[in-house]
């Protein structure tokens, strides 16, 4: 977003990283080794490791472990932009695996493509140690109000 040449920030409220990261405990993000590293004042940064827990049995990066990644990252930057009485759920995902990674670590970057009343809509990019995009993907969310 912007006005007058400056970026302004997406968040209806503050939440710092050990918030974040501590909201991942006993989830499949956890599990899978999901650490929120940035807050933008566009989207969200992460990281999840390339291991026995995050490759299918040829030993690549598995698709499905990605698109868990990408609407780990989205999901949550949706929720802090959504504000206080709103809450977002997942409508629709899409990804493109453009490039695989055998071993270390991965780093997604969601960012704001629309934020509504009703509706966001996320990019999420997902690249490998040597900054070489692997996932493309796009997350649609529904913004729904707490108690209805």
């Amino acid at each position: 977003m912007y006005v007058l040449g400056e970026v302004m920030s997406i968040w209806k409220y503050e939440i710092s990283l050990e918030a974040l990261n501590n909201s991942l405990k006993d989830t499949l993000c956890e599990h899978l080794g999901m650490v929120v590293t940035e807050i933008h004042d566009d989207g969200l940064t992460g990281t999840m490791p390339v291991d026995s827990r995050t490759v299918q049995p040829m030993r690549l990066l598995h698709g499905g472990a990605s698109v868990a990644f990408a609407e780990s990252l989205g999901s949550m930057a949706a929720n802090i932009a959504a504000g206080k009485g709103n809450y977002c759920v997942g409508l629709e995902i899409n990804a493109n695996h453009v490039r695989s990674a055998r071993s270390g670590l991965v780093t997604g970057r969601a960012k704001a493509i629309h934020i509504g009343r009703s509706t966001q809509v996320w990019d999420i990019q997902i690249h490998d140690e040597q900054d070489k995009l692997l996932c493309v993907s796009r997350l649609t969310m529904a913004v729904k109000s707490i108690g209805k």
